[in-house]
């Protein structure tokens, strides 16, 4: 299996194990304002999908990597590269570390910073971006610290509940 290795975590395709860590983390209700989710998905649906994942990035115009630590494999998390545009050169990311105690120790950064150098060296991207809601003050600030800029805000984008959250849009150019 093909790995993209950094220090302390590597990255690597979906596997048909994945299901259940998949299913945790699209089922995290908590997740779901990041996620633009509004309902839980089934085992059923997860299986589906991961039937599919061996799809290329240029047909399905998304990556999902699952983000592992590199000396015990243990699943940490997700990133996403989605909304593929090869015309221009460009693709949306996100990412979850799916344990709150896994957060903040390094592995997303690294993590952003190999799939940065995969969409430059592989892809041939010339920028990323990321939307977030401007009250997920640790995705700002992860951003941010990873070269991300603010380039605008979309008001009222989100529905949260009653309430509408403004979104704001960070770019990376390599």
């Amino acid at each position: 299996m093909l790995h993209i290795r950094g220090n302390t975590i590597f990255l690597r395709a979906l596997e048909p194990e994945d299901l259940e860590f998949i299913y945790q983390i699209e089922n995290n209700v908590d997740l779901w304002e990041v996620s633009n989710t509004v309902t839980p998905y089934s085992r059923f649906l997860i299986r589906q999908y991961l039937e599919n994942a061996h799809l290329d990035i240029y047909e399905v115009k998304q990556l999902r990597l699952v983000i592992c630590d590199i000396d015990t494999e243990e699943a940490l998390g997700l990133i996403d590269l989605f909304e593929f545009d090869p015309k221009n050169n460009r693709a949306g990311v996100g990412i979850v570390i799916q344990h709150p105690e896994d957060r903040g120790k390094g592995a997303g950064s690294q993590a952003l910073e190999l799939v940065i150098n995969y969409g430059k060296e592989v892809l041939g991207l010339h920028q990323l971006f990321a939307n977030i809601s401007v009250d997920n003050h640790a995705s700002v600030q992860f951003f941010i610290k990873n070269g991300f800029k603010l380039i605008g805000v979309k008001k009222d984008w989100e529905k949260v509940g009653n309430v509408y959250k403004d979104e704001a849009l960070y770019q990376l150019l390599f």
